[in-house]
């Protein structure tokens, strides 16, 4: 099966919200790879920090179908699509890279994210996908993360003060 690794982040209610998303993928997918959470600042946008997490799991779905899996996930999470696009958020999870694929769909489907030049993606997913390759790139998540501008940056990490937190970073 193929592996997927999101991006997962939040800045309303983030502990809440990231502690029940970890727990819905791992009922949905079974063992998934969560990083350690950080605490980023807003990008794009003057607004509360974000925490933000990295996950990687085998999944059965095509990246269309996980990808609208995600999106029911966001919405059972309140998530508000009506405003702009850089804003607070209640549940944000991408696919920043399925296998080595590239793919555009519909909506926001686009594999690798873009968004994998800032570091509230880099930073998390170097920690549990140092191998992992960008397929346009052909650079190792952990190369990317080293040569990014913000790597020597200490970025708080925080604790969701659950079992899934220890299950995360066992």
């Amino acid at each position: 099966m193929p592996i997927a690794y999101l991006s997962l982040g939040s800045n309303l209610e983030p502990v809440r919200h990231l502690r029940e998303a970890i727990a819905a993928l791992r009922e949905r997918f079974g063992n998934v790879e969560v990083s350690i959470v950080y605490r980023f600042p807003a990008v794009g946008y003057q607004g509360p920090d974000f925490l933000n997490a990295a996950a990687a799991l085998r999944t059965d779905l095509s990246p269309a179908a996980l990808n609208d899996w995600l999106h029911a996930l966001e919405d059972a999470h309140g998530r508000d699509r009506s405003g702009p696009r850089y804003s607070d958020r209640t549940l944000d999870v991408d696919i920043v890279l399925y296998d080595e694929l590239v793919a555009e769909g519909a909506g926001n489907l686009r594999i690798p994210r873009d968004e994998l030049r800032h570091a509230f993606v880099l930073k998390p997913l170097a920690e549990i996908a140092p191998d992992a390759l960008h397929p346009l790139e052909r650079r190792r998540i952990a190369d990317l993360w080293r040569a990014h501008p913000d790597h020597d940056t200490a970025f708080d990490a925080v604790d969701l003060g659950t079992e899934q937190w220890e299950q995360a970073t066992e």
